[in-house]
């Protein structure tokens, strides 16, 4: 009994979309829960830096306060954009790797 070849189809592109949406699911989560820990980072330091300019004693105290926390700020906000970035390009690259396999199989893509 030989299996209809659209069912076949129907069944591949079934198996590679659900592979795709558990990839993009693992990935977007892992993506949200590094956005929360910054933004849960950032407003810590925030506070923390609030609380020193608070307590500075003098102008010149309170200036070193802020051009620290300007400058951690910075470089964290660098730090974690990249680290997203990498999340994201990770993304893309294993949502299309259910779907390689499938385009190096139609004629005139795969090897010949």
């Amino acid at each position: 009994m030989s299996t209809d070849p659209m069912q076949k189809f129907g069944k591949e592109s079934m198996d590679m979309a659900m592979k795709a949406f558990g990839v993009w699911t693992k990935n977007t989560q892992a993506i949200a829960s590094e956005v929360a820990d910054y933004s849960k980072k950032s407003f810590e330091d925030s506070a923390a830096a609030f609380q020193k300019l608070v307590g500075a004693k003098s102008l010149e105290k309170a200036m070193e306060v802020q051009t620290e926390y300007l400058q951690s700020s910075y470089e964290e906000l660098v730090a974690e954009t990249a680290k997203i970035g990498e999340l994201y390009a990770d993304l893309a690259r294993e949502a299309y790797k259910p779907f390689e396999s499938a385009l190096m199989k139609m004629p005139g893509v795969g090897s010949k």
